[in-house]
């Protein structure tokens, strides 16, 4: 009897407590890396399920944003496209854009859908929004077949500066992920986050070079309008696929505030991950 109590005795065990003090928890997060791929796989999947054209959508949705945009604001409001054809240099921006908004009001309702997952089971809550923000390059991945089909169209080809591509859409995953903390984290405490969010991503679109280039600016206030994080990757991205002006000090400015974002956004969730399970 005593040799049984004393094996239970020496039984290892885990105490699970609250995060304490700035830490992200990269490395907890990095030994969950399979429960990250999983919840990414699950959110692909249910994205498309029981729908008509499944992952088609990630292509039909940029595509008839493209041609609605050519008419109206390429064609009636003849707004300049920097000496690149208007259907391609609106696709080009609708890429990340799209990417970028969906990722943003699909993660921000995140941390709700899967409450009852964490009221059960224990594991590092950033997998949630982050998994939604990995499950958005799948979509981002197959439109991008079609500006390739563009860019052959209206002859436009690639030149070294693509391999600097990645870079910008780097940006623009930071800021999504960034965002998605901050809105995820705010949507547990307060339900009306959800209602906030399409009409912020709406007012963040006409605030992005997407319909319009940053040319059309004045100069001097290129570095106030650098402070929107998608200005910078946008105009990187096009820059390094269809040659338009580089983007210089743009670009260093977004990067910084995309950077920003995304720190305050994990730290702000750590902090607030503490009462999830008892406010979800």
């Amino acid at each position: 009897m005593e040799a049984a109590v004393s094996h239970r005795e020496e039984r290892p065990f885990k105490r699970i407590a609250p995060s304490r003090g700035l830490s992200l928890g990269l490395a907890e997060l990095w030994r969950f890396r399979e429960l990250v791929w999983f919840l990414t796989l699950r959110d692909v999947q249910v994205r498309y399920k029981q729908t008509l054209f499944g992952a088609g959508w990630a292509i039909l949705q940029p595509l008839l944003q493209t041609i609605i945009f050519t008419f109206f604001f390429g064609r009636l409001a003849n707004i300049p496209s920097d000496g690149i054809p208007y259907p391609i240099f609106s696709f080009a921006a609708l890429l990340p854009w799209s990417y970028f908004s969906q990722t943003v009001v699909l993660a921000s309702q995140s941390l709700v859908g899967n409450a009852q997952l964490l009221r059960k089971v224990y594991f590092p809550r950033l997998a949630i929004p982050l998994a939604g923000v990995l499950a958005g390059l799948v979509d981002l991945s197959i439109a991008s077949v079609v500006l390739v089909l563009f860019m052959a169209y209206y002859d436009v080809g690639l030149t070294s500066r693509v391999i600097l591509a990645p870079l910008f859409v780097l940006v623009v995953v930071i800021t999504a992920l960034g965002a998605s903390l901050w809105l995820s984290a705010l949507n547990v405490r307060y339900r009306d986050v959800k209602h906030v969010v399409p009409f912020l991503v709406q007012f963040w679109l006409f605030a992005t070079p997407v319909i319009y280039p940053s040319s059309m600016l004045p100069e001097r206030f290129h570095i106030v309008y650098a402070i929107n994080p998608m200005v910078g990757a946008i105009e990187g991205l096009r820059w390094s696929l269809l040659g338009t002006a580089p983007p210089n000090s743009i670009f260093i400015a977004s990067s910084a505030v995309a950077i920003a974002l995304m720190w305050s956004g994990a730290v702000f969730f750590r902090v607030s991950e503490r009462a999830f399970a008892d406010i979800v």
